[in-house]
This record gives C-alpha cells, sequence and structure tokens, in this order.
C-alpha cells in the first residue's frame, strides 16, 4: 500500500476516493494463486476420501478467491452433482461453459444433470454439443440415442395420467424415474396417481422427495401434512405444516389447518401420558374430545376410539369399552385392540367371545404374546367359570384391594350367616356362608389370589391341590350339613 502515501487526499474528489477505496477492498479480499491452489487440493482430497461436505467448503472458498477460473467452477459443481443438487450443480456448469465453451467434460455433465432433471430437450443438445466435439464419446452417443425415447415415454405417462389410468401413468414415471430420479415432475405426477389408487404412503415418500428437489414450497409442505393427517400421523402432519408457516406465517390453508392439527395432536398425546399415569377417566375425556375436534377423517377418528377402547377397558367399563372397541374395530382391523376387545368380553363373563377375540388377534399377528397370553386366561377362566368365581361371591371387581374384600366378606358373612335362616333356607345359606369364607380366604392371600387370576382354583382338589381339609377350606364339616349353631364375631 506504499503507493497510497504520497496522494494529496485534499485534491481527491469523493467519486475517486469511492473508486480506490473499492480498489482497496477488492485487492484486500482476493487470494492468492498459492491460496486458490491450495484450496482446490484440500478440496480434491477431502473428495477422495469422500467427505463432499469439506470438499465443497474448500471449493467455495477457490471460487471466492478466483471467480474467473473455469476449473473451480467445474469441481464445485461436481460437488453438488454428487450431493444431488441439481440447481447448483447446473450454474455451475453454465457457468464454466460461459467462461470456456469448448470444456467438453462440463458440457457433458450439465447434459447428465439435465437428464436427471428430465430436462430432455436442453439434454439432447447438449448431447449432441459433445458428440460433435467427442465423436467417440460412448456416454453421449448412447445417452443422444435413447433421448427422444424418454421423451415420449415423458408424454405416454402425462397422457396416461389426463386419461385417468392412473396405474399406467404411474408405472411409466417409476420406469423415467430410474433415469431423471431429479425430475419434481415426475415425482408429482406419480404422487397424485398414487392418491387416486388410494396409496397414501407411496404418495408420501414421493411428495418428500418432491420438497426436497423444490425447497421452500409451501403448496408441497401443506400437501404432505394433509396426506400425512389422512394416515393418521398427526405428530408427523403438525411438523410438516410448521415447514409450511416458517415460509409464510400467514398462509391462507396452512395456518388454519395448522391450529387444528395442533389441538388433535395435544388431545392425542394427552391420552398417551393420562393412560400411562393410569388416569382411565381423563384418558377417556381427552379422546371423547379429540371426536368433537374431528369426526370426518377415518384414521385420526380411529386413533381417537382406540383410546376409549384401551382405557376403558383398563377402567373396567367393559360395556362400554366394548361398544368402543367394537366402534373402532370398524374402521381398522387391529391386533392389540382385539386384545384390549378380549379383555372388556372377559369383564362381561363372555368367555367364548373373547377366546374368539384373541384368535383374531392372532390370525392378523400371529407372534402377539399379549393375544397368546389373553387366549390362554380366557380359556382357564371359560374352565374356571363352570366352578366357583370368588370375586363373584364376594361381588367385587378383580382389581379390588384387600381391604374392599375384606368389606365385601363381612357384609356377605352377616347376610349369609345360617342363624338367619331356618328349614331349606339353612341349608342353601350354609353352602353360600361356605363359598363367603373360601372367597375371604383366596382372594386375601397373594398366592392364592395369584393362582385364582390364572384360572386355577387353589381349593380344588382337581386344580392340582391335594385334598380339601380344614386348611383349604376351614368351613368344610358344613357341606353335609351340621348341627351346630353359629355363633361367630366379625370384627
Amino acid at each position: 500500500m506504499d503507493y497510497l502515501v504520497n496522494i494529496n487526499w485534499n485534491k481527491v474528489t469523493p467519486c475517486l476516493v469511492l473508486l480506490v477505496l473499492e480498489v482497496m477492498l477488492e485487492f484486500s479480499e482476493s487470494a492468492t494463486p498459492a491460496e486458490v491452489n491450495k484450496h482446490l487440493d484440500l478440496g480434491r482430497d477431502f473428495l477422495a476420501r469422500g467427505q463432499l461436505s469439506d470438499a465443497l467448503t474448500h471449493y467455495h472458498a477457490a471460487v471466492e478467491g478466483d471467480p474467473h477460473n473455469y476449473l473451480t467452477y467445474f469441481k464445485r459443481g461436481t460437488v453438488y452433482y454428487a450431493l444431488g443438487k441439481a440447481k447448483f450443480a447446473l450454474q455451475d456448469f453454465s457457468k464454466v461453459l460461459e467462461i470456456k465453451s469448448d470444456f467438453t467434460a462440463a458440457r457433458l455433465h450439465r447434459a447428465n444433470v439435465y437428464l436427471k432433471l428430465a430436462q430432455y430437450t436442453d439434454a439432447k443438445e447438449d448431447y449432441l454439443q459433445v458428440t460433435y466435439a467427442e465423436p467417440h464419446n460412448e456416454e453421449a452417443l448412447s445417452q443422444y440415442q435413447r433421448i427422444d425415447e424418454y421423451a415420449s415415454e415423458l408424454r405416454l405417462a402425462e397422457a396416461y395420467y389426463r386419461g385417468g389410468d392412473h396405474r399406467a401413468a404411474a408405472d411409466t414415471a417409476s420406469r423415467l424415474l430410474d433415469v431423471s430420479p431429479w425430475a419434481a415432475q415426475l415425482r408429482q405426477l406419480r404422487a397424485e396417481c398414487y392418491i387416486a389408487m388410494n396409496d397414501l404412503f407411496s404418495a408420501v415418500s414421493d411428495i418428500r422427495s418432491v420438497n426436497r428437489l423444490q425447497q421452500d414450497s409451501t403448496d408441497g409442505y401443506y400437501r404432505l401434512a394433509t396426506l400425512l393427517y389422512r394416515l393418521g400421523h398427526v405428530s408427523d402432519a403438525l411438523k410438516e405444516i410448521r415447514e409450511c408457516l416458517k415460509l409464510d406465517p400467514e398462509h391462507k390453508k396452512c395456518f388454519p389447518f395448522y391450529k387444528k392439527v395442533k389441538k388433535v395432536d395435544k388431545l392425542l398425546l394427552e391420552c398417551e401420558e393420562l393412560s400411562e399415569a393410569r388416569d382411565f377417566p381423563g384418558c377417556v375425556a381427552a379422546a371423547n374430545k379429540v371426536l368433537r375436534a374431528e369426526d370426518e377423517v377415518t384414521l385420526v377418528v380411529f386413533e381417537a376410539r382406540k383410546w376409549l377402547c384401551t382405557c376403558l377397558a383398563k377402567d373396567e367399563q367393559h360395556a362400554e369399552a366394548l361398544a368402543a372397541c367394537g366402534a373402532a374395530l370398524e374402521l381398522r382391523r387391529d391386533a392389540r385392540l382385539l386384545c384390549e376387545r378380549g379383555d372388556a368380553l372377559l369383564g362381561l363373563d363372555m368367555y367364548d367371545d373373547a377366546i374368539q377375540s384373541f384368535k383374531e388377534a392372532l390370525e392378523l399377528e400371529e407372534g402377539l404374546q399379549r393375544a397368546k397370553d389373553g387366549l390362554s386366561r380366557a380359556q382357564k377362566l371359560q374352565k374356571q367359570s363352570e366352578q366357583r368365581d370368588y370375586y363373584k361371591i364376594l361381588n367385587v371387581k378383580r382389581s379390588a384391594s384387600k381391604q374392599e374384600i375384606i368389606k365385601a366378606y363381612r357384609k356377605a358373612a352377616q347376610k349369609w350367616h345360617p342363624d338367619n335362616f331356618q328349614g331349606d333356607e339353612k341349608k342353601l345359606a350354609e353352602k353360600k356362608f361356605i363359598d363367603v369364607a373360601a372367597a375371604k380366604e383366596v382372594l386375601t392371600d397373594p398366592e392364592k389370589r395369584a393362582q385364582f387370576d390364572a384360572g386355577v382354583d387353589p381349593l380344588d382338589p382337581e386344580s392340582g391341590r391335594q385334598g380339601g381339609g380344614p386348611f383349604h377350606n376351614p368351613f368344610h364339616h358344613f357341606q353335609h350339613g351340621s348341627p351346630f349353631q353359629f355363633k361367630f364375631h366379625f370384627n
């Protein structure tokens, strides 16, 4: 900068000052050839190791350091090409050809980008130019000879779609996408075909690809969000609709849809959290709120009814659970829901139906352990139903606590105390009284209760207990009548 020292700044015009400052700035920011070459070498090394992002960083620096060097653009373009960034690769290869129009390698690369984008007319022109420069270039010759075939296939796919032959259109588009995987319009066309065929999962996959290829598309994010919501993937739909609002916070379609999806997602999350916390009434209330918020989208309604079924069954509201499970299963057959239905049927003592429900679950999901366990339990309970049901004898739920069982025992024992009856009624009371005592013995003993819940009566000799001695049935001597008067105290 020594050449600026002797300038008389008082005589310099403002315009000249700006010009000098611009020159100084350009000089200070430009890189030396050695620095540019260093970035190119580092970029090449990273590229050889497959570290594309690091290679791209150094090629960026090389382009900035020497914006008139066609090789820096070409090398950066090849990295963009490898990363699938078609837009930027196309820009770099085109810049190379602006600087050096006879650089055949860049033209061939650009032709390949056009081909992958299904821009067949542009690709054909570039392949033709390559064959002029290199008549024996096999890649250019091969693609040039087939390019009209690709263009014809594209027109055919569009014609199939317009004619309503969605399967043929999707198949044709699939063949073309093997050649032109970066063609957003082809993926969009195939997605529309899948939607028409109600193959929403495949449509979602294609629209995700379209959104990656066409960044900053509010319509793309909205379309993807609505498809995910229709599939019952509410949380995923919420993520995509938020991407739309990042681009346009007041989007006329995305904003109202966001409010609805956010509400439904929150309620479904509440169902899950409340169920895990064993707040089953709260879970039921949240599921009903979902149904009030959404009554049209089938798979969202299914999610709400599934939670109703599950939480009502766990809350032992068996009749209500059976109705909710049936409503959910009408929308979609689901092995776990069939297990919930089986539990509700067991709660209603409908053993044959419960067994059938668990069998259906196993038909849908052969290895489902819950269905296997449920089937085994239902079969044992069916066999047990032919014997004494200690819960019924005391009129308590299967989930009753020990304190509740003792309270129910005292009430039943007072009711059926034989001293309160005469004649034939006394014989019935004795039998009832024996059953009440047996129920108390089993249900207040954790080990015996566990056996009974597993379908084995611990007081039944045929269930593996040896004999029915006094320990197992403290009132065994009443089974054939008794001459004694009963004077029990229930403290």
